[in-house]
């Protein structure tokens, strides 16, 4: 699986991926801001992607509705990465058409697990 990885804070991207390193199936390319992960994009194809909900220049939901509006990315789960999770916030992430919600600070040793779930397997 091809993960791409989007959050503007280098130590959280550090470590998620120590996180999700033991999963050797899963393929983890970094994006440090919005528009770098739609560059990406253009140029490689992925299966999921792990959306910061806050970075200048460009939040989580922009960069959500422009991925969103690509008809080949229609049914990419899109899995936000926030601190703001009071429900209605959560509940708003997924009306949204959001896969799931993942809490920051999240625990990379559960990390790889928490996708699963969330992805249903």
């Amino acid at each position: 699986m091809n993960i791409l990885l989007v959050d503007d804070d280098t130590n959280i991207r550090t470590i998620a991926v120590i996180g999700l390193e033991d999963m050797p199936e899963w393929n983890v390319t970094e994006a440090s801001s919005g528009m770098e992960a739609l560059s990406t994009m253009e140029k490689q194809s992925f299966d999921l992607v792990l959306l910061d909900m806050m970075m200048p220049g460009m939040d989580g939901i922009t960069v959500f509705n422009k991925i969103k509006e690509q008809a080949k990315y229609a049914q990419l789960p899109i899995i936000f990465m926030t601190a703001k999770v009071q429900e209605h916030e959560v509940a708003g992430y997924k009306k949204l058409g959001a896969s799931g919600v993942i809490i920051k600070p999240f625990d990379p040793l559960t990390l790889a697990d928490d996708i699963k779930a969330i992805l249903g397997g």
